[in-house]
């Protein structure tokens, strides 16, 4: 079945899913499964949202790939259909990674506990740990998808009761995108091409990174020219990261049945006797939802009155990297119905380059060794390596005011830029003149010059730089802890002494690259309850109206997880609007 436009056969259905992200179509593939009736309307022509865009990890801690992977033991330690224990055999595979013993459910609910706090209802921090692995077994078996653990993408804080160092992340396999036939042309693009020109994964990413730096990256980099090889001989067209899961997820919706119309906005909600019975999108049609509506439409991210509303300064739509329709259409219609919001100041921030051609995410360009970051005043005010939620947490600084600490920028020399990777550039590739015309970038010989050029006390940069090396030499930073965590060091340099993070800055030229607080998307949402039911400010439940993903308050609250901690609640939501949705339906009546 193709992606449908235009009106659709029906006016009726018993579920309407608006959004196409991980959140809209796990809930509407599950929904099917239980046998209901479902569309999912897009607003943009093309579906997958920032899903699509994004490196598709997944963290939903003890699910069935991490037990395979003897990363967990998970809930069920009796035997399998293979007839053997899961726990020996993580074990097992624990002892041959030369790691700690498996992941367990008490330690992640330690874990979210620890660093999520009171921000967030323990019963939906409670209700996303008992139920996501049942997500992830679903998703394997509904559609063609796959899922592998990261290895060693460790959780954001590992060294919180609880975390680990190993990490809880999967993502998907690469996937054959011929299987979504034609509706492979309506996919929403990733938000930055591959380097290389070639599908790579997030295990790909770290090592090929370090191409001028560890045999591992020139292995990795045959294993993507087997990769291309194989995929041009066999006529595959593989996917991976965020497209592979959009893709196989729509292709699941495509094998039940479920019709997904694009080009269709959100334009209102109806409803009758104070419960939600539809929705109103283009040219006043009404699609009727019997038993409810899940909005699973994204965050406001691209709504610059929105942002400059609930934000602080600087903000902007231009940074982010989240979908383009993710206007919090949703949102708003729900805040017109007298839902409550929460987090609505705070994002999945990360430090971003505004580079001439768009935005890019640093992820691992602040873990390198031989790079700072400074504020106006010339000095250090943040681990460079840290999650990159906290990092901008740290450029705004406290308070309600202008961010302290912005404008920011990202200093280097040579000698990195020689080793490493920089926003897809390779090793040694020369910085585009046009990021220099267009004050995205600054080079001197001198860090003095440096300092003149991007307008920071000179004696403030020398002094900044000077500190940082003798740092570097000792391995030990002791302004800020750089490389004391686990996952400062996933994107470090192995082969960088004493110090996989830290890297002196001795060899000119010098650079320096503006940085400003991006995101994946925003955090603020609309308040649900376990069954991802929207609440109003006083508790009660707004009858028929569901939400899930970016659209709904972050169950992460104001910190980040580890690497996919946006995309697994979101599908682990969505999943549970549809488990109510199919209850009601069963019972008859309202729960």
């Amino acid at each position: 079945m193709a992606v449908e436009h235009g009106n659709g056969d029906h006016a009726e259905y018993d579920v309407v899913v608006v959004g196409s992200g991980a959140a809209g179509m796990t809930a509407a593939l599950a929904a099917a499964h239980q046998g209901l009736q479902v569309v999912v309307l897009e607003k943009a022509g093309k579906f997958g949202g920032s899903t699509a865009r994004s490196g598709g990890g997944v963290w939903i801690p003890n699910n069935e790939v991490l037990c395979a992977a003897g990363q967990a033991a998970g809930e069920d330690t009796q035997a399998n259909d293979g007839g053997s224990s899961r726990l020996p055999r993580a074990r097992l595979q624990q002892h041959r990674h030369g790691l700690d013993e498996p992941d367990t459910p008490d330690q992640a609910r330690t874990y979210l506990e620890a660093i999520v706090g009171d921000v967030v209802p323990a019963e939906l921090r409670e209700t996303f740990l008992d139920r996501g692995p049942e997500v992830v077994a679903f998703v394997q078996r509904r559609t063609p998808l796959r899922f592998q653990w990261v290895p060693h993408y460790s959780d954001y804080h590992p060294e919180a009761p609880g975390g680990r160092a190993a990490g809880r992340s999967v993502e998907p396999v690469p996937f054959d995108g011929r299987l979504l036939g034609d509706d492979l042309a309506a996919l929403e693009p990733p938000y930055s091409a591959a380097p290389l020109g070639v599908p790579i994964t997030q295990a790909d990413y770290r090592w090929l990174s370090l191409l001028a730096r560890h045999p591992r990256g020139a292995l990795r980099l045959l294993t993507l020219a087997g990769r291309w090889l194989t995929g041009r001989l066999t006529g595959r067209r593989l996917l991976s990261m965020g497209q592979a899961l959009a893709a196989g997820l729509r292709t699941g919706l495509r094998d039940a049945g479920v019709p997904v119309r694009l080009n269709s906005p959100l334009v209102d909600l109806v409803t009758e006797d104070g419960r939600v019975t539809g929705v109103v999108t283009t040219g006043g049609e009404v699609l009727h939802a019997r038993l409810g509506v899940v909005l699973a439409a994204g965050g406001f991210e691209r709504n610059e009155e929105m942002r400059t509303k609930y934000q602080r300064q600087p903000i902007g739509t231009e940074w982010t990297v989240g979908a383009r329709a993710n206007t919090g259409d949703a949102i708003v219609a729900g805040l017109k119905l007298g839902a409550a919001v929460d987090l609505m100041d705070d994002a999945w921030w990360g430090p971003t380059i505004p580079l001439t051609g768009g935005p890019w995410f640093a992820l691992a360009e602040r873990s390198r060794p031989g790079c700072l970051m400074v504020d106006a005043r010339g000095e250090r005010f943040v681990n460079e390596s840290a999650p990159y939620v906290e990092a901008v947490h740290a450029m705004y600084g406290p308070g309600d005011g202008p961010g302290e600490h912005i404008p920011t920028w990202l200093v280097f020399d040579q000698r990195y830029r020689n080793r490493y990777m920089f926003t897809g550039l390779g090793p040694r590739q020369p910085l585009p003149g046009r990021w220099f015309k267009a004050g995205v970038a600054a080079k001197a010989r001198t860090l003095h010059a440096l300092a003149e050029r991007i307008g920071v006390p000179t004696d403030a940069l020398e002094h900044t730089v000077a500190r940082f090396n003798g740092f570097a030499r000792t391995g030990i930073d002791e302004d800020f802890g750089r490389g004391n965590s686990a996952y400062d060091h996933y994107y470090g340099d192995p082969r960088n002494k004493p110090n996989p993070s830290l890297g002196p800055l001795d060899k000119p030229p010098f650079y320096a690259v503006r940085i400003v607080p991006g995101d994946l998307g925003t955090k603020g949402g609309l308040r649900i309850d376990p069954h991802a039911r929207v609440l109003r400010e006083d508790g009660s439940v707004i009858e028929g109206l569901y939400a899930a993903g970016n659209t709904s308050a972050a169950v992460m609250g104001h910190t980040y997880a580890g690497p996919g901690a946006t995309i697994g609640p979101a599908m682990v939501f969505g999943y549970l609007a549809a488990a109510h949705l199919a209850a009601q339906n069963r019972t008859g009546g309202r729960r």
